[in-house]
């Protein structure tokens, strides 16, 4: 007996090691993917700092200032869903490394500009929207690496670790651009960013990952892209989650866009006052995203978002009246702390809805879903400040955060239900008798059911038509034989034979269950009829 209880300690102890914050950090891939985000971060915070500190001396209305922010996280919402699905169709390691170039020309680019002294505030804005094209198309698909490269139970840890890299960078990138722009000039932050990127461009040259193409080859971008909208289109969990993500993000980034006037109005406000917030906003976030596991413990998803977000909002409005830095710091490390349990729950919870076929994809939308918040928030915050004042703008979002956010959990629930996403082989994709021509392919599946229990069997076909749908099916119906009333036919159209096929590379264990209910309340002893025909033009 005492072996057997030493053993089942060791057991215990090793599964809370294995689950603890840090247990991601002992696989080699992640870490240097880890690093290699905390420098990819580091560049995007010094790149903000640095642009936006140079528009309050270029134009230092509310509304310039507020622009940066706009600039910065514009194309991610425009080109989110493009990059989204490049990335789940390319080489995801050779797409990374594209991104980190592009941001290193831009930040030489703004260099060249602030040195020759061409720059002026409709330029700066125009390379903050180029550089941040480099952010939308970095984002989607080191989103999509790290389900790779950890195990799925240290998933929610491995996000929360990349919290703490955003945020130890929100750190280190404002104090590294803060002294350098004090003591060097605001070029060298420039400078420092394409080494930055650079050097992490390197790093990920010497990973060996293997990329594998489908047999059926590469999907069409427009086609990939469609297929991405409609999964999330068609999962209540991708929905509640995008309009949470949407309502935080836009009225949480009116701090953050009107900080550095908010620096400036506090006593004593220069460079350093507005490093010191961002820096006291990271050192909240990364204690939090610590603390993230057993948070979670305690709470579920959608009381944490309410009380993440019901706090961010008191931090928000005593930061919006501090009359001291004194008031201001504490303040900030509360706003971070909120922020990173709300941003991290969104983004796990985001995580866990998709498969992996697809998660470039959803995770763009999720991202759109942001920077689209966040740059609409930013210009809307920046407007009512040059309406009224920054202290009543910054009030006004904190209200009705929260207002906003009870209204969505009311119409919008998160059922809180996992599907099981693992992918499954067991059913076999089909061989055509005759070779298939160019057409969209239709399949019907011929079902005979007891009436008495149409409307059961009817539910479980909705069911059905959004499993469907999710895995790139173009349309679905369910026809019902009016002259007998036991006869349903289930009709899909398929793109091509080409998308047909891949639809049975993207059926997972939950789909297996789904099918195997369906199939319940099937008469006979055979299975459904199965039909596959070309749609003849």
């Amino acid at each position: 007996m005492p072996e057997s209880s030493s053993e089942s300690t060791t057991a215990r102890l090793r599964q809370e090691q294995d689950l603890s914050a840090f247990a991601p950090l002992r696989w080699p891939v992640f870490r240097m993917l880890w690093f290699t985000w905390l420098a990819a971060n580091t560049t995007m915070w010094m790149n903000d700092v640095a642009a936006a500190w140079l528009m309050t001396s270029l134009a230092p209305s509310p509304l310039w200032v507020a622009l940066v922010q706009t600039a910065s996280t514009l194309p991610v919402f425009l080109l989110g869903l493009p990059s989204g699905a490049m990335a789940d169709i390319l080489d995801r390691k050779r797409y990374f490394l594209l991104t980190q170039f592009w941001v290193a020309i831009i930040a030489a680019v703004l260099c060249a500009a602030v040195v020759m002294g061409w720059m002026n505030a409709p330029l700066l804005l125009a390379l903050t929207f180029a550089n941040g094209i480099g952010l939308a198309m970095r984002w989607p698909v080191f989103a999509a690496l790290i389900p790779e490269v950890v195990p799925r139970p240290q998933l929610p840890a491995a996000l929360a670790l990349n919290g703490v890299s955003m945020n130890s960078s929100r750190i280190i990138g404002p104090l590294v651009a803060g002294a350098l722009i004090a003591g060097a000039g605001i070029e060298w932050v420039f400078v420092l960013n394409a080494m930055l990127s650079l050097t992490a461009a390197f790093v990920i040259m010497r990973w060996r990952r293997e990329h594998r193409e489908s047999p059926l080859g590469r999907e069409r971008l427009s086609s990939a892209m469609r297929v991405g909208l409609q999964f999330v289109r068609q999962s209540q969990r991708m929905r509640a989650m995008l309009l949470r993500v949407f309502l935080f993000f836009l009225h949480s980034t009116a701090l953050l866009a009107l900080l550095p006037l908010l620096a400036r109005a506090l006593p004593g406000g220069a460079a350093g006052t507005f490093t010191l917030l961002l820096a006291a906003m990271g050192a909240g976030a990364i204690v939090a995203a610590l603390l993230m596991p057993r948070i979670r413990r305690w709470l579920p998803l959608e009381r944490l978002i309410l009380a993440g977000t019901v706090l961010q909002s008191a931090a928000a409005l005593a930061v919006a009246w501090a009359p001291s830095i004194h008031v201001a710091v504490p303040a900030m490390v509360l706003s971070g702390a909120a922020w990173i349990a709300v941003a991290n729950s969104l983004t796990v919870a985001t995580q866990m809805a998709l498969p992996d076929w697809v998660r470039a994809r959803g995770m763009s939308i999720y991202q759109m879903a942001l920077m689209g918040s966040t740059a609409s928030g930013a210009a809307v915050w920046g407007s009512i400040a040059t309406w009224t004042d920054i202290h009543t703008s910054v009030g006004i979002a904190s209200v009705s955060s929260v207002l906003a956010l009870l209204v969505a959990q009311r119409l919008l629930p998160d059922r809180g239900m996992e599907e099981d996403l693992t992918p499954s082989r067991e059913i076999k994709a089909p061989v055509a008798a005759s070779p298939t021509g160019v057409g969209r392919v239709q399949v019907q599946i011929e079902f005979r059911i007891d009436p008495a229990r149409a409307a059961e069997f009817e539910a479980a076909m909705q069911e059905s038509r959004r499993s469907r749908m999710r895995q790139g099916a173009l349309e679905w119906e369910l026809l019902h034989d009016l002259n007998e009333p036991a006869r349903y036919i289930e009709q899909i159209t398929d793109e091509s034979w080409t998308e047909h096929l891949r639809r049975f590379d993207r059926v997972t264990t939950a789909d297996i269950a789904l099918r195997d209910r369906k199939l319940a309340f099937h008469l006979g002893e055979t299975s459904p009829l199965v039909s596959r025909y070309l749609l003849r033009n």
